[in-house]
């Protein structure tokens, strides 16, 4: 199958082209290189998704960091739904067969306890532009499938990490912080916010998601893309402590807390398994151990 991924370069896009390519798949990677275009130039992403005609896209490229949203959420509307709506159009104007919108989580925003855990249709109150923006790019994506006849398949994946992730986000900013005072001798860790409850996944476990969804995922649906089992952030701090082996005091930095923290985000992964048989295959302890191995 001839795939073109967006944002190939980020932390999921070079995990989800390499787990392509080892399925046989051939690959338009499209990063700073050769093929690599910016979604919010409308003319620029019709022209390399003209010129390469895949059979499927895979979306990825967007602003994801859920903190910076609060001081920029212009940018991350620009890029995240014009964005969007740049590479739909492109696909719909190229014929393109499939197209994957990777949205997130965030866009589920403030849950009840009593919705927990999380199906897709749950109703939709994102709390942080980040996911308002998400929001919005799914629902063009619905939109596009509705009105333009495209099979767009939308996935709402929940936390995920692994070997390569930026420390800009929380596990590997842990892991980071952990292994600097470890070697500094120093006694403590600064934390965050450590009691907000999260559906955290392998990032290698979700890109096999994502290609068995581009294959068996009904047009127009959308697929929570998650673990089913909640981890506090305090659980795994503590796991990461004992992977590091030093004796650590986690410190909580005001500076490190968000404006809001949804307190808890479980997901419901059944409707992915129906679809698609997936189940993952990375422990979080395996997970943490090769984020710190990575971040050695």
């Amino acid at each position: 199958m001839r795939a073109l991924v967006t944002g190939a370069g980020g932390f999921v896009g070079r995990h989800l082209c390499a787990h392509l390519r080892s399925c046989g798949d051939e690959v338009v990677a499209c990063d700073r290189g050769h093929h690599w275009f910016d979604v919010t130039d409308r003319e620029a992403t019709h022209a390399v998704i003209a010129e390469h005609r895949p059979e499927v896209v895979y979306h990825l490229a967007a602003l994801t960091h859920v903190g910076e949203s609060w001081s920029d959420p212009v940018r991350f509307v620009r890029v995240n739904v014009e964005g969007s709506v740049n590479v739909l159009d492109a696909c719909r104007a190229a014929g393109v067969a499939r197209v994957l919108v990777v949205g997130s989580a965030e866009e589920y925003g403030l849950v009840r306890p009593e919705d927990l855990p999380l199906r897709e249709d749950a109703p939709l109150r994102p709390s942080t532009p980040y996911g308002a923006s998400k929001a919005a790019a799914s629902q063009f994506a619905l939109q596009a499938h509705l009105g333009g006849g495209i099979e767009t398949v939308r996935v709402r994946p929940f936390n995920h990490t692994g070997p390569g992730q930026s420390d800009r986000f929380v596990v590997p900013a842990l892991a980071r912080r952990m292994l600097d005072a470890a070697r500094a001798g120093q006694a403590t860790v600064r934390v965050g916010a450590l009691d907000p409850v999260r559906d955290v996944s392998d990032v290698r476990d979700v890109v096999r998601a994502y290609r068995l969804l581009a294959r068996h995922g009904a047009p127009g649906e959308v697929y929570n893309v998650c673990s089913g089992r909640g981890v506090s952030i305090a659980q795994v701090a503590e796991l990461l402590l004992s992977l590091v082996g030093a004796p650590l005091r986690l410190e909580t930095d005001a500076a490190l807390v968000r404006p809001t923290e949804v307190p808890r985000l479980v997901g419901d992964p059944a409707k992915l398994v129906a679809a698609t048989g997936w189940r993952p295959e990375f422990t979080l302890e395996q997970t943490l151990r090769d984020v710190l191995a990575a971040a050695t």
